[in-house]
């Protein structure tokens, strides 16, 4: 293409792990070099980088999110016992989305990718469902202990002032474990405005569920602050564009959703956010198309697929066995970044291009030519089966059409 589109500011790249970074490397060469001048400061975080950086490498590319406002995010190993031993690695290092999310402070919107011929699984819904979790504390920044003995265990608090509060929290008297788990008050309060905008943007009723009921203190925190922060800054607004928001306790917006026909903003805390969007994208179709996007209380951006690193393909690549992985999660990762930097930049060519590039991606399914694991999802009566790269072209077959 003689004329790429020229970029202004660079997005934020952040390399992965296995197949996804196999993937990631085809996307560009294939879809995105070819129509773009891509404009990119680049980040390692590969597993093995990680490990020879102490992880410094996740540290700097959640600040250069900062600095440039986007990023884009292959997936990425989060290693248990069985990498470090498979990877030789120095030690068992944080979740990389864990360090970005903690840094930046930021909301991660979940949105199923919507394709006619891969019907939900829930009957009754017709319209995507976003999750939106809450990105800091709670397990992910727990504090544990394993008991070995009998003993007390105690929850302290020292204040500033020396004060000291000391409550009991189990009299052991034989082994288990203990955890410690905590949030803030001004997380939860950008984690409520970030929703709360977010439903705005996209003219989407909130619901936002918790346990208060058991858990009186922590949990009811969260509600509390939804509440005064509607109340006060948000309820005109809602009322003026014709949305609600309310809540309700999590097993009753479990109940509420799956009778539901979707096309609302579920908002969960940390955990529950973990599990509500694997189902969801479950039911929708698979993780493999679902969008995911970090919102910072500043405006800063990080997109990334919902999966994983599809490790049991990339077992079959290194074989060099055939492999037919879906990429389009992947893909609208790079989409959701190009479009937010063009809308940033003032770039409509960027944000026109990476439209064009998400409707040429369903389009190619709809065609009936996708990878396995579309098929077998799919309904279309006559398919063919394409491994990755073949997908990637039949797809810039159907973008060259549009472009």
């Amino acid at each position: 293409m003689a004329n790429k589109i020229q970029m202004k500011v660079p997005l934020v790249e952040m390399d992965g792990d296995e197949m996804t970074r196999i993937i990631w490397k085809l996307i560009k060469e294939i879809l995105l070099e070819p129509y773009i001048d891509l404009k990119t400061e680049y980040y390692d975080l590969g597993i093995k980088n990680r490990d020879e950086t102490n992880d410094q490498v996740t540290v700097d590319a959640a600040y250069a999110i900062k600095k440039y406002g986007v990023g884009v995010k292959c997936a990425t190993i989060t290693p248990n016992a069985e990498r470090v031993k498979e990877y030789n690695l120095k030690k068992m290092w944080k979740s990389p989305n864990g360090t970005i999310r903690a840094i930046l402070d930021g909301t991660v919107f979940r949105t199923p990718i919507i394709v006619e011929s891969i019907k939900p699984l829930v009957k009754t819904w017709k319209k995507p469902i976003t999750i939106a979790r809450h990105a800091y504390g709670d397990i992910y920044k727990d504090v544990e202990y394993r008991v070995e003995e009998k003993g007390k265990a105690e929850l302290v608090f020292t204040s500033s002032k020396g004060e000291v509060i000391r409550q009991t929290i189990h009299e052991f008297e034989s082994p288990g474990v203990i955890l410690g788990m905590h949030n803030t008050d001004e997380s939860i309060k950008s984690f409520a405005r970030a929703c709360f905008n977010y439903a705005l943007d996209t003219k989407q009723d909130l619901w936002f569920a918790t346990k208060d009921t058991i858990s009186k203190i922590y949990d009811h925190r969260f509600k509390d602050i939804f509440q005064e922060i509607y109340e006060n800054e948000y309820k005109e607004k809602f009322e003026e564009a014709g949305i609600e928001y309310f809540y309700t306790l999590i097993d009753d917006a479990v109940a509420r959703i799956l009778r539901s026909e979707g096309g609302m903003i579920w908002a969960c805390k940390n955990y529950d956010g973990d599990v509500m969007s694997d189902m969801v994208a479950t039911a929708f179709g698979s993780l493999a198309m679902m969008t995911s996007v970090l919102v910072s209380p500043d405006g800063k951006y990080e997109f990334e697929a919902a999966h994983g690193t599809v490790t049991r393909h990339y077992y079959k690549y290194l074989k060099g066995e055939e492999t037919s992985t879906n990429p389009i999660a992947t893909i609208f990762a790079w989409t959701g970044a190009l479009k937010k930097r063009g809308e940033l930049d003032g770039i409509k060519d960027l944000v026109d291009f990476a439209d064009k590039l998400e409707k040429a991606s369903l389009k190619t399914v709809e065609k009936g030519i996708m990878t396995k694991d579309l098929a077998a999802l799919s309904e279309l009566p006559n398919k063919t089966v394409v491994n990755t790269e073949t997908f990637l072209i039949e797809i810039k077959k159907t973008l060259e059409e549009m472009l």
